[in-house]
């Protein structure tokens, strides 16, 4: 059985965590890795009235029964690992590939005082430091770190593993399209590529291993940090449309703008998309709020989607209608 693979399609922020998580207790997968940049973003999963905000640990962990792998392309900050595993309690499941960059004391302080890094809005997590020392071939890796030692595999030889077996794999990106150091609003953007291409090869497995990537938008997208945003909204308007959100990892408050089929389409293009999932339905019409089907959809929110569907061309298969997990509509089967 091929791989899934899930992304951001805007700055980040798209609710890829919830996304993660549903599927993840739907399809029930033997293995959720992680790609993406690092500690920098994090994955919010809301359940049972609890919310977790987790940075390196797959969001998908919520799923008892999966392995929760960190693959090699993702740069690992070892105390915030060991603190997730342990509030989490899933340091018997959970491991890293040993080839993992290592995220140092020294990359954070320079994220955070360097003036051309505060211009374009980083969030101080060390991250771009970081990968400019694996560029350089100097930095320690996760085999160099005495406290991984516990936690150390091979995340490719597991993954194309257990695909050989005929097993689910559920693969989660962090950021989105448009932060990508190649293809987003550049020098706003973050310190590698965050397209499905980048993800699978972060974790280690080839393009014809992947069957489906599901890339996540929000109805109304934002941004945190500095950086264009040409559909952005005054903070006003997203005050009285009750859009007031905060990032997961700096708290910092997200710029809020209007739908933007343009980028939409161009990111579905280049992320390969198959299928697409709508966050925040929900904030575009409150009369939507934990609806599970999409009979009870309100007509605004069934035209929204149609939209959706005409500005990428791809079938949207899952409508996110509120914070909790299972305040979802699943359209896979009707729709594939």
């Amino acid at each position: 059985m091929p791989a899934t693979i899930i992304v951001g399609g805007f700055w980040g922020d798209e609710g890829k965590g919830k996304i993660v998580a549903h599927i993840a207790n739907t399809e029930k997968p033997r293995i959720i890795a992680r790609g993406g940049v690092g500690p920098n973003a994090g994955h919010t999963v809301d359940i049972g009235g609890q919310k977790f905000g987790v940075r390196m640990v797959p969001s998908g962990f919520v799923y008892k029964e999966a392995k929760l792998l960190i693959g090699a392309g993702v740069l690992v900050n070892p105390e915030v690992f060991l603190k997730e595993v342990d509030l989490l309690k899933v340091a018997d499941r959970t491991r890293v590939d040993y080839r993992c960059a290592i995220i140092e004391p020294r990359h954070c302080e320079f994220d955070r005082t360097a003036d051309h890094l505060k211009k374009i809005g980083t969030t101080g997590s060390g991250c771009g430091p970081a990968n400019v020392d694996r560029v350089n071939r100097i930095a320690k890796q996760a085999k160099d770190v005495p406290e991984l030692k516990d936690f150390l595999t091979d995340v490719p030889l597991e993954i194309n593993s257990a695909l050989d077996k005929g097993d689910f794999v559920l693969i989660e990106g962090s950021q989105g399209f448009a932060l990508s150091l190649y293809y987003g609003t550049y020098p706003y953007v973050t310190s590698k590529d965050t397209t499905a291409s980048a993800i699978a090869s972060d974790v280690g497995i080839g393009p014809t291993k992947v069957d489906d990537v599901i890339v996540v938008f929000k109805c109304f997208p934002t941004r945190v940090g500095a950086g264009p945003f040409p559909t952005e909204m005054p903070v006003e308007e997203a005050e009285r449309l009750g859009i007031v959100e905060y990032g997961t990892v700096t708290g910092r408050r997200r710029r809020v703008g209007y739908w933007d089929g343009e980028l939409a389409r161009y990111s579905a293009m280049i992320n390969g998309a198959t299928q697409v999932a709508i966050t925040g339905i929900d904030k575009l019409d409150r009369e939507c709020y934990g609806v599970k089907e999409w009979g009870r959809l309100s007509q605004k929110a069934k035209e929204f989607i149609e939209k959706v569907e005409e500005d990428v061309r791809v079938p949207v298969t899952l409508i996110s209608t509120g914070p909790e997990l299972s305040q979802i509509i699943d359209m896979r089967k009707e729709k594939l």
